[in-house]
């Protein structure tokens, strides 16, 4: 199974970055992904999960409105578009693959976003 993530980058206050997740070597169509998140000296927190059925949740309230997680089932690809980027929200960004509740099996490598 991989999980690779790419559309990271630097960005200045208030710009926009779209990251993409493409997997290979899992059901993708019947796996719920999600996104987490690592700033510097912080844990690593979970952004938001997109349901195989293409429902999506976001967790992190600073993150509401400006984020929108979605997926592509024919390209085995799952998106996450941020709008009004901070300098808070740098951090490495990780796309995973959901099991049961709270529960992640795979990982991907992550992609820096910096925000100045």
């Amino acid at each position: 199974v991989q999980l690779v993530e790419s559309g990271g980058g630097s960005v200045q206050a208030g710009g926009s970055l779209r990251l993409s997740c493409t997997a290979s070597g899992l059901a993708f169509s019947n796996s719920s992904m999600g996104w987490f998140r690592q700033a510097p000296g912080k844990e690593r927190e979970g952004i938001a999960t997109i349901m195989s059925a293409g429902s999506t949740n976001v967790y992190v309230d600073t993150l509401k409105g400006r984020l929108t997680a979605s997926r592509d089932n024919a390209k085995n690809t799952v998106y996450l578009q941020m709008l009004s980027l901070r300098p808070e929200d740098t951090a490495v960004y990780y796309c995973v693959r959901s099991t049961m509740g709270w529960a992640f099996d795979y990982w991907g490598r992550g992609t820096q976003v910096t925000v100045s």
